[in-house]
């Protein structure tokens, strides 16, 4: 290691070196954050949906459900265009549907129209601008440094909640929730030469591989020939173990994350005598400490064994919930230990499986590849909310809900030391991206 990355300048370093490249994970950060916040208004604007419609709660959570039913078909078909097309094309696209979807939501007076307008073509907007966009668009403009620049990127999704979503809420309490979504289509539209002026078209598009080159593994999918269909590249995906180790962890991971902390943690808390406010700020924290766990698990990725350290990321996120089990027992206040331990714990699968992904599958399908694992992370989280809710009403406490994650936590560990670790030197050629 240099000596300027040993005094902690490498990040100066690794811009002067690949200053495109992290142009690349500025404009996808802002993306993200956009994203983020989009998702998260509809819990904003829900007292006031309630108020004005006489809409219960439980059909503006389903509103929420059937995005993300949306997000998870639209992430496969994305990726597999994302491959074709390149970044530019597709963030455009999204953002626009985004726009459209967010400007048409403050328009609403009845059922059906949230039902066309949030839920399906803000869902299928949000696919589009995902984070597993932006783990394959970002891959293939790093060799060094990759995951610690996917980190960066996703923490994204975090820093939107702090920096635009106060403002939204703002613009909301003075003015009403409908001028407040039109804020957020006019930043979704202020992005657009953002996009379309730093991303280049084609500059994700990597030179394909000299023949004879050494591929980085029996499994990794660098060959001279990709599958030209969708079902060839799905085929190929499906017979790769390793794929099936990181597809069988990510769902793990939307499992024990998405589905049973985003949805449950706020109940649990306000269960065990904490205050709604005082569970709001623990859940801030938590997010908070997103950003720091994404940024040091990138770091790490580049630099130990990565199967080693997904395993230790999904172990120690298991371990967290025992936390949780001694919060009603011992102090309340072990909530805000969990929220730090968790946060650091939580997004940082990220941007290790992606820099996983992009030396075992390969870059030529990564968008795909990618695109699936969204998919079942969503399933994931799905499942996890549903489950969780069952326990709850089997026993009337949250002590089996946080045992099941505990174990399939374990489980997702076991799955990442399947996974044989594999990095090609730098001078090795990284795959073309599939054939249109």
């Amino acid at each position: 290691m240099s000596s300027d990355r040993a005094s902690g300048s490498f990040l100066i370093t690794s811009f002067k070196s690949n200053t495109y490249g992290w142009l690349v994970v500025f404009v996808m950060f802002l993306a993200l954050s956009m994203v983020s916040v989009a998702r998260a208004s509809i819990s904003l604007a829900m007292p006031s949906l309630e108020a004005e419609f006489g809409w219960q709660k439980s059909f503006i959570t389903a509103v929420v459900s059937w995005s993300l039913l949306a997000m998870a078909f639209t992430s496969p078909l994305v990726g597999n265009l994302l491959d074709r097309f390149g970044a530019r094309n597709i963030l455009m696209v999204g953002l626009l549907t985004i726009a459209a979807a967010l400007s048409l939501t403050s328009r609403i007076d009845s059922v059906w129209q949230i039902l066309l307008v949030y839920s399906l073509l803000g869902g299928i907007g949000f696919g589009i601008v995902s984070k597993n966009v932006a783990g394959a668009t970002i891959s293939r403009h790093f060799h060094q440094d990759r995951g610690l620049a996917v980190g960066f990127a996703n923490a994204g999704s975090t820093a939107g909640h702090i920096a635009i979503l106060p403002i939204m809420a703002m613009i909301l309490t003075a003015f009403g929730w409908r001028w407040g979504y039109l804020f957020l289509a006019a930043v979704c539209i202020l992005l657009l030469p953002v996009v379309w002026f730093l991303i280049k078209p084609g500059a994700d598009v990597v030179a394909a591989p000299r023949r004879g080159t050494e591929r980085a593994g029996r499994e990794a999918m660098i060959e001279d020939e990709v599958p030209d269909t969708l079902a060839g590249r799905l085929m190929r995906l499906f017979r790769n173990r390793t794929f099936l180790a990181l597809l069988g962890s990510y769902t793990i991971c939307g499992f024990t994350a998405t589905g049973m902390i985003d949805t449950h943690f706020l109940p649990y808390a306000v269960s065990c005598g904490i205050p709604l406010v005082a569970s709001a700020t623990a859940y801030g924290v938590l997010a908070g400490f997103n950003m720091g766990g994404m940024a040091l698990a990138g770091y790490l990725s580049d630099r130990v064994n990565r199967p080693r350290l997904l395993a230790v990321i999904y172990i120690m996120r298991g371990l967290s919930y025992v936390i949780l089990l001694l919060v009603p027992v011992y102090d309340l206040n072990l909530i805000w230990v969990f929220a730090v331990v968790f946060g650091i714990f939580d997004y940082s699968t990220i941007p290790v499986t992606t820099s996983l992904v992009a030396t075992h599958i390969g870059l030529r399908t990564i968008g795909l590849s990618l695109g699936v694992l969204a998919m079942f992370h969503a399933a994931g989280g799905a499942a996890g909310a549903f489950m969780g809710g069952v326990l709850y009403d089997a026993f009337q406490k949250y002590d089996f809900v946080w045992i099941a994650a505990i174990s399939v936590a374990m489980i997702a560990g076991v799955l990442a030391l399947t996974i044989r670790e594999i990095r090609p030197t730098p001078d090795q050629s990284l795959p073309a991206p599939a054939a249109a």
